[in-house]
């Protein structure tokens, strides 16, 4: 039996980009286990219109429109209330090195902004993306994506749980650490 060239494409685009597309999962839903389920998901109807897909300008930012898009639509369906826990993600990504007590602060910070918030700010500064790249992933203006920046990074400076987890309480500042000086 041969394999078509377009399912092996889609495998191996698909194997390249699961570890991100569940770390990217994980910062959305603040669960393992969600993070998987929309990383699937999201996968899966990426490979139903696959052969749309390949032909995008960037692949990767309409594959994080999808997942972002996937997330949300877990709560017009379902109106259940979300219910995030600080417990700090066990895969890979962190540096050993990395105190445990701040990560699990940084992640029960990052679960209390709301939604669009918490999308601007994983996409934004833990994906490395631009404004633009930003706003066309989440269907909104530039000037959307700095507001909604800025309001969850005044959020996560007065965070209790990030000061309280700083060395000395010092309250955390922020520091963009873009490749380019985004």
């Amino acid at each position: 039996m041969v394999e078509d060239p377009i399912d092996a494409e889609f495998g191996d685009f698909m194997a390249a980009r699961w570890p991100a597309l569940v770390r990217t999962a994980y910062l959305l839903t603040g669960d393992q286990h969600l993070a998987e389920d929309l990383a699937q998901a999201t996968l899966t109807k990426v490979y139903a219109s696959w052969k749309r897909v390949r032909r995008a300008d960037d692949i990767d930012a309409y594959v994080r429109r999808v997942l972002v898009n996937t997330n949300a639509g877990r709560f017009r369906k379902r109106r259940v209330a979300e219910h995030l826990v600080a417990a700090p993600y066990d895969g890979r990504g962190h540096e050993p090195h990395e105190p445990l007590a701040q990560r699990t602060a940084l992640m029960a910070a990052l679960a209390a902004l709301p939604g669009r918030q918490r999308a601007v700010v994983v996409l934004r500064y833990w994906e490395d993306l631009s404004e633009r790249e930003v706003a066309a992933i989440l269907g909104c203006s530039q000037g959307t994506v700095k507001s909604q920046a800025a309001k969850a990074l005044a959020r996560l400076r007065t965070a209790e749980a990030l000061h309280d987890a700083r060395p000395g309480g010092d309250p955390v500042t922020a520091r963009r650490t873009g490749k380019d000086g985004r």
